[in-house]
C-alpha cells in the first residue's frame, strides 16, 4: 500500500510519529511537509504582517506540491493529517488519480482552523478523529458519516527513557509540571495550586502563555515550547506530570477528555497526574498505573499525597510505562489505520 502522507514532519510531531509508525508496519509512504511552503514559526509582529500578503500564495505552491507528488507517487491512499491548509480541489485531484482520500484529525474543533477543514470534510471516504465526541460533532455539523475514533499513541522515537544527567536537571528538574499551550482553565487550576501550595516547584512549558494574568505562575512560565528529546527530558526531569486538559471550544461540543499527552507522559517513563473522566480512566488503573484527580481541590491534594509517597509514585510511574508500551504506541495505532485503509482500497 502507498500512502501519500499531507502533514508536519518535525521532531516530535504526532503527524510525523504517525507517518513513521506506517512506514515501520509495511506502507510505503512519501511526505508532503507543510512547513516546507508555509511559514508557521514566525514570531515578530513585522514578519506576521507581511505574511498575510503571502499567506495566498504559500497555500497554493502547498497545494501544488501536493498534486505533483501525487502524479509521480501514484499513492493508494491520500493520507491528510489535519488538512488546514489542503484545499478542496487537491482532494478532487487525488479522487481522480485513483486516490482514497483520508482525513486524520487530531483537534478539539473543526471550525476554528479555518475554512478548507470544512469545505474538505465530506470529500473524505474515512475521518480519523482522536475525539470521541468528533464522530457526533462531524455527523450533527456536516452531517459527515465517515468518522471512527482513535486515540492518540505515544512516540517511541521520542517519549522513551533518557540518561538524565544532573545538567538536565538543574534545568527542567522540578516537583510538578505542565507541558502544553494556555488556556483559560488550566491557567485558573494551575494558579489555585500554587495559591494552596506556594512552596512546590512548579514548571509550566507550552505556547501562549503570556496570556496568563496569575501574578503567582509568573515564576513558574518557563516562556517557551519544549519539543522533541527535551519533551521527554522534561517529562522524566519533573517528579510529578500535570494532565489537565483542554476545556469547550467554539466547534467543539465537548472539552478534552484525552489528548497525545495522555500517552507522552507514561511512554516517556513519566509519572502521570491525569484529569479523571469516563474516558481517561479505561486506558490506566486508578492508582496502580496513574494517578487521577477531579477538579482543583482534589488537584492539590493529589499533589500532595504523591510528592509525600515516592515509593508508590515510582510503582505507578512504571506500571503506567509497561501498560503503555504494550497497547498506546503510535505502531498500534498505526495497524488499525492501515488495516482500515486496505479495506477502503478493496471497495473502491
Amino acid at each position: 500500500m502507498k500512502v501519500l502522507c499531507v502533514g508536519p514532519m518535525w521532531r516530535g510531531s504526532n503527524a510525523g510519529g504517525l507517518f513513521r509508525a506506517m512506514n515501520r508496519q509495511g506502507c510505503y509512504i512519501d511526505v508532503v511537509d507543510e512547513f516546507y511552503y508555509i511559514s508557521l514559526k514566525t514570531q515578530t509582529k513585522k514578519n506576521k504582517i507581511l505574511e498575510r500578503f503571502i499567506r495566498p500564495l504559500q497555500i497554493d505552491e502547498f497545494n501544488k506540491a501536493i498534486k505533483a507528488k501525487i502524479e509521480v507517487f501514484k499513492p493508494d491512499v491520500l493520507f491528510i493529517y489535519k488538512g488546514a491548509f489542503v484545499q478542496p480541489q487537491t482532494i478532487d485531484f487525488g479522487v481522480q488519480h485513483n486516490a482514497v482520500p483520508v482525513l486524520f484529525f487530531p483537534d478539539v474543533s473543526l471550525t476554528n482552523h479555518g475554512t478548507n477543514i470544512p469545505a474538505c470534510l465530506p470529500k473524505y471516504e474515512r475521518i480519523f478523529t482522536t475525539k470521541t465526541f468528533g464522530i457526533t460533532d462531524l455527523e450533527t455539523m456536516f452531517n459527515v458519516k465517515t468518522a471512527r475514533f482513535i486515540p492518540h499513541g505515544y512516540d517511541p522515537d521520542i517519549h522513551r527513557k533518557l540518561n538524565v544527567t544532573e545538567e538536565d536537571r538543574s534545568i527542567y528538574g522540578c516537583e510538578v509540571s505542565f507541558i502544553g499551550a494556555w488556556s483559560l482553565k488550566k491557567e485558573q487550576w494551575l494558579s489555585y495550586l500554587k495559591a494552596q501550595l506556594p512552596n512546590v516547584h512548579l514548571r509550566i512549558w507550552g505556547g501562549m502563555w503570556h496570556r496568563s494574568n496569575s501574578a503567582n505562575l509568573k515564576d513558574s512560565i518557563m516562556g517557551r515550547i519544549i519539543e522533541g528529546d527535551l519533551y521527554s527530558l522534561a517529562i522524566q526531569c519533573s517528579t510529578v506530570n500535570l494532565g489537565i486538559l483542554s476545556e469547550v471550544v467554539q466547534g467543539a461540543s465537548s472539552g478534552d477528555k484525552i489528548t497525545s499527552r495522555t500517552f507522552h507522559i507514561p511512554g516517556a517513563n513519566g509519572f502521570m497526574l491525569h484529569e479523571r473522566n469516563e474516558e481517561s480512566v479505561q486506558y490506566f488503573v486508578e492508582d496502580v498505573e496513574c494517578g487521577f484527580f477531579d477538579g482543583e481541590k482534589e488537584l492539590v491534594e493529589k499533589v500532595s499525597f504523591y510528592l509525600a509517597h515516592p515509593e508508590k509514585r515510582e510503582a505507578i510511574k512504571n506500571a503506567g510505562h509497561e501498560r503503555t508500551c504494550k497497547e498506546n504506541s503510535l505502531d498500534a495505532r498505526a495497524l488499525v489505520v492501515m488495516a482500515d485503509m486496505r479495506q477502503l482500497i478493496k471497495t473502491k
